[in-house]
């Protein structure tokens, strides 16, 4: 008995924990219109990016979305959400039933944007993601999914802060990658990098610095049957489908999503001031007493 136990007890500490779900926002539903993207700034947004963004001023914040990919019945978007002057958030869109309903499988990254994304096969992708600072990209990163989707997780492909972006990327399955990034370094010896991975991009090793672009693997040629484009007429940015005769919109989402601006601050009116003292009536005057009588008092 006692050996049956501890052989289930066994069983059970063996099991690996379940990952955590990626944080969620609410559905948006595909009505034919085009969706708007909800929340697009908060207030924490605003002075974490030192935002001048007043109720008499808001500043416009812009879906910008960059590229799609295909899973079956499902659809990925990726993209980032920006004003005029910064980038305030990535985002990851995700349709698991062909376009009529979609969600945000994972949380935003302030100040970031996602753009490249690729599927080894129907569990297995990668988004390549990066920082936006000072008008320049630094501390490139990707989103990886065992899942096919459902969750994701952020590994960072340098240990150390610097300027550079994910040029392309490409995993022949699910464990070897390779990984082009751009330094930005202009004039400078060693602008580009070339990474291996044979850990599915959990990790990267360094295999090549050269001052020249280097010619890249698995690079696809465009979908003749799906594309994503800007839609000056609706504002939108459309996911359609067909082909040169006749493109159908599976999809379309706002580009003006909404206003960062901060709450207003109700008015504290100040105190009233103390109500003067009434005035008192003057003390009545004191009768004066007699002097004592010198007569003297009869026995």
């Amino acid at each position: 008995m006692r050996l049956a136990i501890a052989f289930v007890a066994g069983l059970l500490l063996a099991q690996p924990e379940p990952a955590p779900e990626s944080a969620q926002r609410p559905v948006m539903v595909n009505t034919g219109a085009p969706m708007r993207i909800p929340s697009p700034c908060t207030e924490e947004d605003i002075h974490a990016l030192s935002l001048t963004c007043t109720a008499e001023h808001p500043c416009p914040v812009y879906l910008e979305l960059s590229e799609f990919e295909r899973l079956g019945q499902k659809i990925f978007l990726t993209g980032n959400l920006h004003t005029e002057t910064v980038t305030l958030a990535s985002i990851l869109l995700a349709s698991d039933d062909d376009g009529k309903t979609w969600y945000e499988p994972y949380e935003r990254i302030r100040s970031a944007g996602l753009d490249q994304i690729r599927f080894a096969d129907f569990e297995a992708g990668w988004v390549a993601g990066y920082v936006m600072q000072h008008a320049l990209p630094r501390d490139p990163f990707l989103l990886i999914t065992s899942d096919g989707g459902r969750t994701w997780r952020r590994r960072p492909v340098w240990s150390e802060s610097r300027i550079g972006l994910i040029e392309h990327f490409y995993f022949a399955d699910r464990g070897n990658g390779w990984l082009w990034v751009d330094r930005f370094s202009e004039g400078e010896a060693g602008r580009y990098e070339f990474y291996e991975s044979k850990t599915g991009g959990e990790s990267w090793m360094l295999r090549q610095i050269t001052d020249q672009p280097l010619p890249k693997k698995g690079v696809r040629s465009p979908n003749p049957e799906w594309r994503l484009r800007a839609d000056a007429a609706s504002r939108s940015y459309r996911l359609e489908r067909g082909g040169p005769q006749k493109w159908q919109a599976v999809a379309s989402f706002l580009i003006h999503v909404g206003e960062c601006r901060e709450e207003e601050k109700p008015l504290v009116e100040p105190p009233a001031p103390p109500e003067p003292p009434s005035p008192q009536e003057p003390p009545a005057p004191k009768t004066p007493r007699k002097p004592p009588s010198l007569k003297p008092k009869p026995r």
